[in-house]
């Protein structure tokens, strides 16, 4: 019997051994776990109905009586409000079909209501009378920056980092609006538009609603854009302030030349170094953050609040496809969403959220805002420092996580496909014995799990290290920018024993369309509409997605309601294109592509412009694939392209260095660098045959699987202009760059 047989066959005795041990032990607990988890609780939330077809006229009524629990003493005394819903009779037809939510308002919605909250100014002012005394938003001290010497003899900075600094809500309400009136003094006028350009941090919170109180919008742009996609915001907008911070301002000495309107710079400060003022134009005034807030507490200057309908942020999309278009936010928007994630999302008093991915995106500051309006505590982290081996953190020392303990953050599904191959990776390198636990411990929870159980003893025993990783309390995720896959959300959920919640939206629906239910047991849906909008399913013929396919409607999805923004800053004719009112609402053409399933959840399944035909007449989904191929270990990140005049598609890859540094060892190749390895035909070879094996475990077509790979060495990043600052992919920028190997892949 050869050695691979030996272990087979203990593999085999040893997982049944494990197997006949977990049946003894499932015998002598079951009684226990049934009357202390109540399994068919969580089975019954998983089935309810999560959205129906909107047809009044089948109903006989345009409004709908809900009744909600009366919010002003949290007691279960119910009173039903009449909830109104803006539209006339919707059928459904062969080429439509509109959904609308069954969920009912939460408390903190109806109290949103009852308090009239409609503008960003009123909320905060209602959020500090509930919390003034509670720890608000933290930043992490720093102590000082040593030199750690590697390994390799190299030397790099790393951070002596203390404990995190709090700020109570009234501390923070002042800030604010001391930071608001320190703007009036410097000139910026109400409805004067003012950016904010700098890394996701408490000053940003603090800045952005102390300008909602001033009523001067708010322009948003990403830290990691290009220069002249920066300039093209501040231009476009006609800004005369900018609000950045110690770390870009020595980029953004170089963009002045590009923004001649640009006047003043306000910077946030550094906690170690004082900024060198030298070298910017004359006719700039620079001043500090902590300065414009002096300026704000000794001003006469009244606060200017905004009108439900004035623009709160002028927010600057990523850019997937050409220039960044700016989307005009209202505070109307804004207030809608936030009631939809209250009702949506299960987030307590008592937790803290990490908070990390930009700012600059709705969907943070959204998240991030409904966790103020629960009286949470917002710790800042960043990716340099979140986690012990991070590349900022000094040796020896805890990262953020570790620190915080945060219960909730919200990620991409990019930083989570991440975190799964990491711990694939961990398992891959480990003792057969250990891989052997890791097997029979996931197997056991996904099917417990299932069933509606949880398993404590398997959470704490096998997957309390792993948990440890974002400080050991995490309880959920939001994931939202871009479907998640269904097996990194499982393997996420299991070994972090955690619930990821999706959630789907654009910046143009103020990130707001459906959001995942807490107990829904399903993976690859994002969920059902939420209570403020509907969602229209349309036939789109071309890509052959009707309304009437089988077993579940598809096509376009357009979504409707107050959470859909006013359109395109000055950009007439894209807003005409992508927006219209109708019914009483306004409606936006997302693009995507979307099943509904019978219980009213929502799945992507496709994207309008991702559509190829190829040569032979059959359709590609170049996002599914993608998302696909993009679990496969071997892969960081990839971008499938397809030509309508060829009979195939091909693949630029991202390779993950460990996975084919042990791939080369496989097939015979030693002694070469990661760089060296990218630029073997046999190794693009072998990764093209590795794909094709996961893209059929994936159940691809054959058509659907790339027949030729080019390995990039080179890591897709925002600063190379390749994806957005939410890791989209921007196709036209990555063709043009790689045109000469896509053609060369052809042509072999």
């Amino acid at each position: 019997m050869h050695l691979g047989d030996m272990e087979g066959v203990g593999f085999a005795i040893g997982l049944g051994i494990l197997q006949t041990l977990a049946f003894i032990y499932d015998v002598l607990t079951f009684p226990i776990y049934v009357l202390l988890q109540r399994p068919w609780r969580q089975r019954q939330m998983a089935r309810k109905i999560k959205a129906f077809i909107a047809s009044a006229e089948k109903e006989g009524k345009n409004d709908v009586s809900i009744d909600i629990q009366d919010s002003a003493n949290n007691n279960v005394a119910i009173r039903p409000i009449k909830m109104k819903f803006q539209s006339q009779p919707i059928t459904q037809d062969t080429k439509s079909i509109t959904y609308r939510s069954t969920t009912q308002p939460s408390p903190l919605h109806v109290s949103l209501l009852r308090e009239k909250i409609d503008t960003m100014a009123k909320l905060m002012d209602f959020i500090n009378k509930k919390y003034p005394n509670k720890r608000c938003l933290g930043t992490r001290e720093i102590l000082g920056e040593d030199d750690e010497v590697q390994p390799n003899g190299r030397v790099f900075k790393k951070f002596n980092m203390g404990e995190y600094r709090w700020k109570t809500y009234s501390e923070i309400n002042a800030l604010a609006t001391n930071f608001g009136r320190g703007l009036r003094e410097l000139g910026c006028q109400p409805k004067e538009n003012v950016v904010i350009f700098a890394e996701t941090r408490a000053e940003w919170m603090i800045a952005a609603h102390g300008l909602f109180k001033q009523n001067i919008p708010l322009v948003t742009i990403y830290a990691t854009l290009g220069d002249e996609a920066i300039a093209h915001g501040i231009n476009e907008t006609q800004v005369r302030t900018v609000i950045t911070s110690y770390e870009l301002m020595p980029k953004f000495k170089k963009i002045l030349a590009l923004t001649p309107t640009v006047k003043t710079l306000v910077y946030m400060e550094d906690q170690l170094r004082d900024l060198d003022k030298t070298g910017y134009k004359s006719d700039i005034d620079i001043v500090s953050f902590t300065d414009v807030v002096k300026k704000g507490r000794e001003s006469k200057i009244e606060s200017q609040p905004p009108d439900t309908e004035d623009i709160a942020i002028i927010m600057y999309t990523s850019g997937s496809t050409g220039v960044p278009k700016g989307v005009m936010i209202l505070h109307k928007n804004l207030i809608t969403t936030l009631k939809a994630f209250c009702d949506a999302t299960e987030i307590y008093e008592t937790d803290v959220m990490i908070g990390f991915l930009p700012l600059a995106h709705v969907f943070e500051l959204l998240v991030e805002t409904i966790c103020l309006c629960a009286g949470v505590a917002i710790g800042y982290s960043s990716p340099l420092t979140m986690i012990d081996s991070s590349s900022k953190i000094k040796r020896g020392t805890k990262g953020d996580a570790a620190v915080l303990q945060p219960t909730c953050m919200t990620s991409v599904p990019l930083i989570l496909d991440r975190i799964a191959k990491t711990i694939q990776d961990r398992v891959t390198k480990s003792s057969g014995f250990k891989k052997l636990i890791f097997k029979f411990a996931f197997d056991y929870k996904t099917k417990w799990r299932r069933r509606g159980y949880r398993t404590p003893l398997i959470d704490r025993s096998v997957f309390g290290p792993i948990r440890q990783l974002l400080g050991g309390h995490l309880r959920l995720i939001i994931s939202g920018g871009a479907p998640l896959s269904p097996s990194t959300h499982e393997l996420i959920n299991n070994c972090l024993c955690i619930t990821i919640m999706q959630g789907y939206g654009l910046t143009e629906t103020t990130s707001c369309a459906c959001v995942q239910d807490f107990h829904d047991p399903q993976y690859g849906r994002v969920g059902a509409t939420t209570t403020v909008c509907e969602v229209k399913i349309v036939n789109w013929e071309e890509g052959n997605y009707r309304v009437t396919d089988k077993p579940y409607p598809r096509g376009e999805i357009i979504i409707g309601g107050d959470n859909v923004s006013a359109g395109y800053y000055k950009l007439p004719g894209k807003t005409e294109e992508d927006f219209y009112d109708a019914d009483g609402k306004r409606w936006f053409k997302t693009g995507d592509v979307g099943e509904v399933h019978d219980d009213g959840v929502v799945k992507i399944i496709d994207r309008k412009k991702d559509l190829v035909k190829l040569q032979a007449g059959e359709y590609v989904s170049l996002g599914k694939v993608e998302s696909i191929l993009k679990t496969c270990p071997l892969v960081d990140n990839i971008c499938v392209y397809g030509e309508p005049t060829q009979l195939y598609c091909v693949a630029l890859v991202v390779p993950n260095q460990p996975q084919l540094m042990e791939l080369a060892q496989k097939v015979g190749v030693e002694g070469k660098s990661f760089e060296e390895l990218c630029e073997l035909p046999e190794l693009e070879k072998a990764v093209c045959a590795e794909l094709a094996e996961h893209g059929k475990k994936g159940k691809l077509q054959k058509f659907e699987i790339p027949h030729a790979v080019k390995l990039v060495a080179e890591v897709w990043s925002p600063d190379m202009g390749l994806v957005t600052a939410a890791f989209k992919l921007k196709r036209k920028d990555i063709q043009d760059r790689y045109q000469c190997d896509l053609r060369r892949m052809y042509a072999s």
